[in-house]
């Protein structure tokens, strides 16, 4: 067996997979986030949570009733009297409250198994449709595994609550307060005898509270660990073969896997004490009540038939306790799954839509960059005071080496980010006044590694234009030359590609990337990169394809392949976040500057290869 490889607060794979948002906080027990968590049954307060509170009293009717017809009239009355007549009306009676008990249970678990289930579904799709409209920034701080979490595993957390959790704690809390009411009733005496054990049970269970609370916060943060770790480690997987990586990944994983493990084990130890404690106070709590109870039988002070009663409430009283640890513990888990998942629900986009933004009607594609200022954080500047012109209709080439501030430029285009100073307008728009979603509208972006989903070709084509007809998507598919090998697989445009389109080549992939853009028919088009992944035989297939997707549409190419943008209206050559010159290919080459060494320094290297 591997030695698995221990992870440490400062390992490497702390650093990166440890995220300030991730890390465990002490806490006290927040009732406000409660009252919100159970904001989400409102819209079946109405419907399913009356008929679960009409089911739950007649069980607690039902169980509160048959101990005191047991004891008084079964014991005292009708076995005392050796009255059979009232005995066989007592046990039919009781038989038939067992029953009508059984059937409201039955729907009780019905009901409350569907209001948990519909609780969870808009949970769940609240969350996830409020995390694909957050900004890009969130995402840049965050692994994919640890936002699954938030959306699988933390709201599956929440699932046991709403289920039968909240239901039962109504239930379990109205039952004690019954029977200690009963108990009093019957006598105070020894009521208050086989009690005396509460006060020390709650102080110990009060002071198990916040150990147990913690525990449950570090096993929710070890499992975003371990998610963010297997999420990475399934999608790099191709590189961890390539360089022969597998068994140190599996080492990582069964450390990390380990932790998961004790940090589980500490929580569900914790949280397990109350259990064996709430039998010692039962244990305790008969033992006084056969002692006591006896000697205020003998004294005439109580019946044998209070007596019985007694002995079954005690025994339904301590049910109920014991229960009520364990909701307890459900409400530990609850509190902290929702404290990230409302984490997640009160993260704003930094790209904020006004109340009063306004649609793009008709948009032309004239783009301005007005002193624009951008950095990713207070260290990074991204672009230093960028005042830029693109007229519509026209293709600019954004060219420089990386980090030089073209994605940048393009990303502010589609509002992924704003200006930290200036502004970006589309048609003398400020793009901070505009809906997001009607800007969009009119933006296609192809990039590099272009993302296809699971699904048909046909599927991933219409996805720019859910409503196109299929001679349309195939009309694009015709345009950027992507038909000829669609129709050469196996079921042409319904061929399913599979997981992010594995079965297709790099080039294939961007090939459908670009039939995509161009069915959205969009007025301003990004391509960040799109022809690094083809080969020349293709690229030669795009650049007349790209003559007809460009037409008429403001186009802005980002390109380190010089050969794509030699027809560009206007080549911007970008250094750290600077514009160096400006130009059409002719004239740039004539000043011989940036782009002329750029582009020398290509042809270089194609001669020496």
């Amino acid at each position: 067996m591997a030695k698995i490889k221990k992870i440490s607060a400062d390992s490497a794979y702390t650093k990166r997979f440890f995220y300030p948002q991730e890390s465990a906080v002490e806490k006290p027990f927040n009732w406000k986030q409660m009252a919100r968590l159970l904001n989400y049954l409102k819209p079946y307060m109405k419907t399913l949570v009356p008929l679960a509170m009409a089911v739950m009293l007649i069980n607690m009717i039902v169980r509160l009733t048959v101990p005191i017809l047991i004891g008084d009239y079964v014991v005292d009355r009708a076995i005392a009297d050796r009255n059979t007549t009232l005995l066989m009306y007592l046990i039919i009676g009781i038989a038939v409250l067992y029953l009508a008990n059984y059937i409201a249970n039955r729907y009780r678990i019905k009901i409350v198994n569907t209001l948990g289930q519909k609780t969870i579904y808009d949970l769940r799709e609240e969350l996830f449709s409020h995390v694909q409209r957050l900004s890009h920034n969130f995402f840049d701080n965050r692994s994919a595994g640890s936002i699954l979490v938030r959306i699988l595993n933390d709201v599956n957390s929440l699932q046991e609550l709403f289920t039968n959790g909240i239901i039962n704690l109504l239930m379990d809390m109205m039952m004690l307060i019954g029977i200690v009411a009963i108990l009093f009733f019957l006598s105070p005496q020894l009521a208050l005898a086989v009690l005396v054990i509460l006060p020390v049970m709650f102080y110990i269970s009060t002071k198990l509270r916040r150990n147990i609370r913690r525990s449950w916060q570090d096993v929710r943060l070890q499992k975003s660990r371990l998610n963010s770790h297997l999420n990475e480690s399934i999608q790099g997987v191709r590189i961890t073969q390539s360089f022969i990586q597998e068994e140190e990944n599996t080492q990582y994983f069964n450390g990390v896997n380990a932790n998961n493990f004790e940090k589980e084990r500490l929580a569900m130890k914790k949280s397990a004490y109350f259990g064996p404690f709430v039998e010692l106070s039962n244990a305790i709590g008969t033992v006084i009540l056969i002692a006591y109870g006896s000697h205020l039988i003998i004294n005439e002070t109580i019946s044998v038939g209070i007596f019985v009663s007694f002995a079954f409430y005690l025994g339904m009283f301590w049910e109920p306790i014991s229960r009520l640890g364990q909701i307890y513990n459900q409400l530990l888990v609850a509190m902290a799954s929702s404290e990230r998942i409302f984490e997640f629900l009160d993260e704003q986009p930094n790209v904020d839509e006004k109340d009063d933004a306004l649609p793009f009607n008709d948009m032309t594609g004239h783009i301005t960059f007005d002193h624009v200022r951008f950095s990713y954080d207070d260290e990074r500047i991204a672009l230093h005071d960028i005042s830029l012109d693109i007229k519509p209709g026209t293709t600019v080439a954004l060219v420089g080496h990386t980090g030089s501030g073209k994605s940048t430029i393009a990303n502010l285009i589609s509002r992924f980010y704003d200006p930290t100073n200036g502004r970006v307008l589309i048609d003398g728009q400020d793009l901070r006044d505009m809906k997001v979603q009607s800007l969009r509208s009119h933006i296609s972006v192809v990039l590099q590694d272009t993302f296809i989903f699971s699904g048909s070709i046909m599927e991933n084509i219409r996805f720019g234009r859910p409503e196109a007809t299929d001679e349309e998507v195939m009309d694009s598919a015709k345009i950027v030359g992507a038909h000829e090998f669609i129709m050469r697989l196996a079921n042409g445009y319904e061929t399913e590609v599979e997981e992010r389109g594995n079965i297709l080549s790099a080039g294939e992939r961007q090939l459908l990337s670009f039939a995509r853009a161009l069915l959205a028919n969009p007025k301003i088009l990004i391509l960040d990169e799109a022809t690094a992944s083809i080969d020349t035989e293709a690229e030669m297939k795009i650049q007349e394809a790209l003559k007809k997707l460009l037409k008429g549409r403001t186009a802005i190419m980002i390109a380190h392949r010089l050969s794509t943008i030699r027809e560009a209206d206007n080549i911007i050559v970008l250094e750290h976040g600077e514009i160096l010159e400006q130009g059409n290919h002719n004239q740039l080459i004539e000043h011989e500057g940036e782009y002329y060494q750029l582009v020398k320094s290509q042809f270089e290297m194609l001669d020496e290869l």
